[in-house]
């Protein structure tokens, strides 16, 4: 399996939890003190070495490219001021990496959003990045922490954290036996045998869960091709993903850093608070 170089960005959902704001403005764009929520998942891209951004977005989602193309009368107008330095971080985004574009034209699950990133992402290796979990550490990013399990091991990866129980209804969980590796923290890599999207707290297999970073192999687009409509009668990505674990080909990692759940009020206000003190 080659390296891994793209990232796919499923960015075509509807954010109803920040309504009213989002009516107008895709919930990917909204800012953590003065960046959308994208350009940090895209930054984390670009750190862990990967150079292609493949975007699924959806109708009303048009500044998303706009955010990441050259603004010449924005420039223009503020060029030999101070103010020019402001651009001076997505500058440099824009020129690290290349971005595409495909719509998701039914909104029906993570699944479906990821198999209609297929046409950019080709038959290879690929990173996923759900923008509004938003994760930062000091020494390495999430990703590239993740990229580098995959190279150890070539196969599926899903980043996980511990939650309370009873927020089991929210999340894909997993359970699966501890894979005991000398670089790697005791209990942080799991082999998955066991994955449940949205269970009661009754019915959780473990309290790990998935967030919004996984490391997956090409094969998942012909698995997800054949995933019926599970919870809620969406294409869910951990119903494709249990295939591979069956036959041991996903790992999950209990990865360092901070998570936000920015798709959430509450996490979007924790991570503006976090990022605003440390900045």
């Amino acid at each position: 399996m080659s390296k891994i170089k793209k990232c796919l960005f499923p960015a075509a959902g509807y954010g109803t939890r920040f309504l009213p704001a989002t009516k107008a403005i895709p919930k990917e764009m909204l800012p953590v003190l003065t960046k959308p929520l994208l350009q940090y998942g895209v930054e984390e891209a670009i750190e862990a070495g990967l150079n292609t951004m493949a975007i699924v977005t959806g109708r009303g989602k048009r500044s998303i490219e706009d955010h990441f193309d050259v603004s010449y009368e924005l420039e223009h107008q503020i060029k030999g001021t101070a103010k020019e330095s402001y651009l001076t971080e997505i500058r440099s985004v824009i020129d690290s990496c290349t971005f595409s574009y495909t719509r998701q034209v039914e909104m029906k699950g993570l699944g479906h959003a990821i198999l209609t990133g297929e046409t950019l992402i080709g038959c290879e290796s690929f990173a996923v990045v759900l923008a509004d979990d938003l994760c930062d550490n000091e020494a390495e990013g999430v990703l590239a922490q993740m990229v580098k399990l995959y190279e150890k091991y070539k196969c599926c990866i899903v980043a996980v954290e511990e939650i309370p129980l009873e927020d089991s209804n929210k999340y894909g969980v997993i359970a699966g036996d501890v894979i005991k590796d000398a670089q790697y923290e005791e209990g942080s890599l799991v082999r998955v045998n066991d994955m449940v999207e949205k269970p009661n707290p009754e019915d959780a297999p473990s309290n790990l869960a998935i967030i919004g970073r996984y490391i997956l192999t090409p094969d998942i687009f012909d698995i997800l091709r054949s995933t019926k409509p599970g919870k809620g009668g969406e294409i869910q990505i951990t119903d494709a993903l249990l295939e591979q674990a069956k036959i041991g080909k996903v790992i999950a990692y209990k990865f360092q850093g901070k998570r936000f759940d920015c798709g959430s009020v509450d996490g979007f206000v924790e991570a503006t608070n976090y990022f605003y003190q440390k900045d």
